[in-house]
């Protein structure tokens, strides 16, 4: 127990160190940032992001995902969400072909009601409007409520072949994870928390398929799963049937934001390899316990790693404007 405790003193120890040494490009950003060129954008946001949800559920994880699609390549910049007339943009590489319809339609939508008022017209970057509603589909959904950083502008690029390589697979194992996490300036910590974001969601079953057939010489079905939880995606994802097939990724609470995914890992029931090695390697397992076991120090660690995660390659001055529209450059 005693362990236990110093674990979650670290952890909040660490996330005092976030939140108090902020880096030059959080300077940048203000919490406040539109409180005098359009005091009301988050109140239009949020409303949008409701209505939504009231029409497409999927647009919940679909946002979710689609803030951590674009930070990962070129920065919060809304690069992802450019529309290119020949498939070249970074929407149009493979690992992005899979991101719903509603995350885009979402900002696109909030960018319309914010700019339909006079004095907001032009004056609300594409990047902030998807920051904003991700912390929207977060709470909405039963997660933690925070205040965004704001003041990102749009980049001037987005091209398809900056995706390669810089997204993690499902397929990573921790020192990979760690490793390409670490390139955007987040430690381990911030990618545990960070990977919660998988109890909302689903995957095809191609994306795990490789765990529960011809999985090794000594083992058809990957041993870290558990035995339950394999036979019930085999059935699900029958072998060599058509990768369209989709499964939630949290099978006990797929359409709340919560901790539960952690519990789940101690159960075997982690989808992806990436998501079960956070319990199965050792330096990480403690983690998932404290987590697993206490709501409130998670939903603490993933605001601070959200924050972070919010800072990576954010565009100000000359290096981004303000798209009047979110998938063109100007």
């Amino acid at each position: 127990m005693g362990s236990l405790h110093l674990l979650i003193i670290s952890l909040l120890s660490i996330s005092s160190v976030i939140i108090f040494m902020p880096d030059l490009v959080s300077a940048q950003l203000k919490t406040n940032y539109y409180a005098k060129t359009c005091p009301n954008v988050e109140t239009i946001v949020r409303n949008v992001v409701n209505q939504k949800i009231q029409q497409a559920p999927i647009t919940v994880p679909a946002v979710l995902r689609l803030f951590f699609h674009d930070c990962f390549v070129e920065g919060c910049d809304a690069s992802v969400i450019i529309a290119s007339p020949v498939n070249t943009a970074e929407k149009d590489h493979p690992d992005n072909k899979s991101l719903a319809g509603d995350g885009f339609d979402t900002v696109i939508k909030a960018k319309a009601a914010i700019d339909a008022i006079p004095s907001c017209k032009n004056k609300v970057s594409c990047a902030d409007i998807l920051t904003i509603a991700t912390r929207d589909v977060i709470q909405l959904s039963g997660g933690p409520g925070y205040a965004v950083e704001l003041g990102r502008l749009d980049g001037f690029t987005s091209k398809a072949s900056n995706v390669e390589g810089n997204l993690p697979k499902p397929t990573f194992n921790l020192d990979q994870l760690n490793t390409m996490f670490a390139s955007h300036g987040l430690n381990q910590f911030d990618m545990i928390a960070l990977s919660a974001a998988h109890t909302l969601g689903a995957a095809h079953c191609s994306k795990f398929s490789n765990r529960l057939y011809n999985f090794s010489l000594r083992s058809p079905v990957d041993p870290t799963l558990s035995k339950k939880y394999a036979a019930q995606l085999q059935q699900l994802c029958p072998k060599n049937v058509g990768s369209d097939t989709i499964v939630t990724m949290d099978p006990t609470t797929p359409n709340t934001f919560d901790n539960v995914y952690f519990q789940n890992l101690q159960k075997g029931m982690g989808l992806f390899t990436s998501d079960q090695v956070l319990f199965t390697d050792k330096r990480s397992t403690g983690t998932v316990n404290v987590w697993a076991s206490n709501s409130k120090v998670f939903q603490k660690a993933f605001v601070n790693a959200m924050t972070k995660l919010g800072r990576v390659g954010v565009k100000t001055g000359k290096n981004g404007n303000i798209r009047r529209d979110c998938g063109a450059f100007n």
